[in-house]
């Protein structure tokens, strides 16, 4: 069964909080393997037995008072 790896650019994350805000916004609302954000390399790490709905994740982290500027989806 293919795995996929979404790789989201996030930016306005701070510091660890703001990665947990992140991380459960995505958790909260999908269902996902795991979930990593790091504020300083400005990313987050979704992985996922379904591919994610780029619009929704978006809207998921923005919901969440971040920015989003690019999502990049790979199956592993």
């Amino acid at each position: 069964m293919p795995m996929y790896k979404t790789t989201v650019n996030v930016t306005g994350m701070m510091c660890m909080m703001c990665e947990k805000h992140v991380n459960d916004a995505i958790s909260d609302n999908f269902k996902v393997i795991s979930v990593n954000s790091d504020h300083e390399a400005k990313v987050t790490v979704i992985e996922s037995e379904e591919t994610l709905d780029k619009d929704s994740v978006s809207k998921a982290i923005e919901d969440a008072g971040y920015e989003v500027t690019d999502i990049n989806v790979e199956t592993i």
